[in-house]
């Protein structure tokens, strides 16, 4: 069953090309959205068979591939990747279903939105070291285009610059990956025969540094994060959406998978120097967030902000922190989806997202009203305001890294409190005040146009009022078997 979210859409991306050539580019439009839905489907039958007591992989798939490569077609899913998987479906159907309609080369980008998330639940499915790598590696080519055909007027250089990143990041996983199969004597890349094995702390370490150097650059964690905000700039709001919700999720779930699982007793050696790192890199975001005029550079540093939770959750290591982590992704994953698609309305609607031009779009008769409302409710999540996710996510981050690294944890809380500042700047700027005449007669917002934020409004209060409806999948799972192997069960149960 877990071979359909790689291959619907990739062989589906494939057929769209081929298609004939229609005057109505809608029907491009209308077959990606049917099969982005029957994707979403096929998460919630996973879901009802996903049997939450039990420990460790199911619906495993494994097939004979390249032996003397030691590259097998191995998937399976757990409490980890299940949640990022329903969210790369999600967030895939809502960017078709807000693609214009009248969108250039309608078959290319369609077959890339559907290529992009073929690749990107691959990288989540895949349980070999080497199929994991390639579809790490596949997701940069659909997204190089989608920047670099459909994205702004310095499209070249941010697709450019988001490609030199990407791939340096792939090249040191890569080298970890090899070095790890290497050391451990291993003739496959499967990730069980590879976790049984005991290596040396020193070549541990040696590992880990080069792992970390390339999820930090994917993730994107300060100061390897400057791709970042050039490509949200630069990208259609639909790619900001994909950008932002999932395709940072693969850096923080490579920590989780790679770093805690394989190499632990040298991620407890380096964990107090990421736990400040992560401190720095969100008072960073913030700091530039509270700087930017454009308001997609300021969700786009707020990203770079929110990640570095991620990495503070899983530098503590605690079962509370770990459960946490994957909670903070998919949290950020609908905040910062909802928050670019209410950006990408102003900017439909005003040709603008400069905080010092627009003003007074809260307006109830000629301004976005509704738009403006649901932007107040996006930051509020994001800035950590009670009965929403953000609250709780970043709270069980903060209780579970605490006891761990006090003053790394103050520094994100801090962070937190910038969050705040930042958006309440954005929102007073934008939305607040006397509308200007030339924002006096602006086009209406379909009710069409608000679903998507909608849909996400509603989860973000949901999980906020009932978070067990996600940390369940992990949480009863038994966090500490999940991510590490039999070996080191003991050393997080001694480090908790």
């Amino acid at each position: 069953m877990l071979s359909l979210f790689i291959w619907i859409p990739i062989v589906s991306a494939i057929i769209i090309c081929f298609l004939p050539s229609f005057k109505n580019t809608l029907i491009y439009r209308n077959i990606t959205l049917i099969i982005a839905g029957i994707i979403c489907i096929l998460n919630i039958i996973l879901g009802i068979n996903f049997q939450t007591d039990i420990i460790g992989l199911q619906f495993t798939e494994n097939f004979t591939w390249l032996t003397w490569l030691g590259l097998g077609y191995d998937l399976g899913v757990d409490g980890l990747s299940f949640p990022l998987l329903c969210l790369n479906s999600l967030l895939t159907l809502i960017a078709v279903y807000i693609t214009p309609k009248d969108i250039q080369r309608p078959r290319f980008y369609f077959a890339m939105i559907l290529f992009l998330s073929g690749g990107v639940a691959g990288a989540f499915l895949a349980q070999n070291l080497l199929l994991f790598f390639l579809f790490y590696e596949i997701e940069i080519v659909p997204l190089y285009f989608l920047i670099a055909v459909w994205g702004g007027a310095k499209r070249g250089y941010a697709s450019m610059k988001f490609l030199i990143y990407t791939v340096t990041s792939g090249f040191f996983v890569l080298v970890s990956f090899l070095g790890l199969v290497w050391l451990s004597g291993e003739e496959t890349f499967a990730f069980e025969p590879l976790k049984s094995h005991s290596i040396p702390l020193n070549s541990q370490l040696l590992l880990l540094i080069p792992l970390l150097i390339g999820l930090f650059i994917k993730i994107p964690i300060f100061p390897f994060h400057t791709w970042l905000p050039d490509a949200h700039v630069e990208a259609s709001t639909p790619v900001s959406v994909l950008l932002a919700g999932v395709l940072l999720k693969l850096g923080t779930y490579g920590l989780l998978r790679f770093g805690v699982g394989f190499f632990l007793e040298a991620w407890q050696i380096v964990a107090p120097y990421l736990a400040y790192l992560a401190g720095i890199s969100a008072l960073y975001g913030a700091t530039c967030a509270i700087a930017q005029k454009d308001m997609k550079k300021v969700v786009a540093y707020s990203s770079i902000a929110h990640m570095a939770y991620v990495l503070l959750a899983a530098a503590a290591t605690t079962r509370l922190s770990l459960n946490a982590s994957i909670l903070q992704m998919i949290s950020h994953g609908l905040i910062s989806a909802m928050l670019f698609i209410l950006v990408g309305i102003v900017y439909k609607k005003t040709g603008s997202r400069d905080v010092n031009y627009l003003s007074g779009l809260l307006n109830p008769e000629k301004g976005l009203p509704i738009t403006g409302s649901l932007m107040i409710l996006a930051v509020m999540a994001s800035s950590g305001i009670p009965g929403m996710v953000g609250f709780i996510s970043e709270f069980l981050v903060f209780r579970g890294s605490f006891p761990i690294f006090p003053i790394p944890t103050l520094l994100c809380l801090v962070g937190t409190g910038l969050t705040a500042v930042y958006f309440l700047l954005m929102v007073n700027r934008v939305f607040f005040g006397r509308l200007t005449p030339e924002l006096s007669n602006l086009p209406k917002v379909l009710w069409s146009e608000r679903i998507p934020a909608l849909v996400l409004a509603f989860l973000i209060i949901l999980f906020g009022l009932q978070p067990n409806l996600m940390i369940r999948w992990s949480e009863t799972q038994g966090t500490v078997v999940l991510y590490s192997s039999p070996n080191n069960v003991e050393s997080i149960i001694d480090h908790t």
